[in-house]
């Protein structure tokens, strides 16, 4: 069983930044993309970033691209997601999922297997 915890959240000024972490417990972790979503009220979920297992390569929505960054530490069995220049329209419950596979994902929630419970983004204008 995969268990992931979403932190960092809360509320930020339009401009702030904000660094979400997803602690991940799963011996196999070092060997899973991740992906970060996102869920807005009345929205469906969307694709935020992802990062393959090395760590090496990322992909990120065109609506993030240049202002977040994915990263992960495999010894902490954590991924992050800095977000700079926030927008009022980030606000949104961020998710962090587990991928089937070691390859960077992309934008389809099917790739991924295990979800976190969220966390609260909001930006105020």
């Amino acid at each position: 069983q995969v268990q992931l915890v979403e932190s960092g959240g809360g509320l930020v000024q339009a401009g702030g930044s904000l660094r979400l972490s997803c602690a991940v417990s799963a011996r196999t972790f070092s060997s899973k993309a991740m992906g970060w979503f996102r869920q807005a009220p009345g929205q469906e979920r969307e694709f935020v970033a992802a990062i393959s297992w090395t760590g090496v390569n990322t992909n990120y929505a065109d609506s993030v691209r240049g202002r977040f960054t994915i990263s992960r530490d495999n010894a902490k069995n954590t991924v992050y997601l800095q977000m700079n220049s926030l927008k009022p329209e980030d606000t949104a419950v961020y998710y962090c999922a587990s991928r089937r596979s070691a390859g960077v994902g992309g934008p389809s929630p099917y790739e991924y297997d295990y979800w976190g419970q969220g966390t609260q983004v909001t930006v105020s204008s």
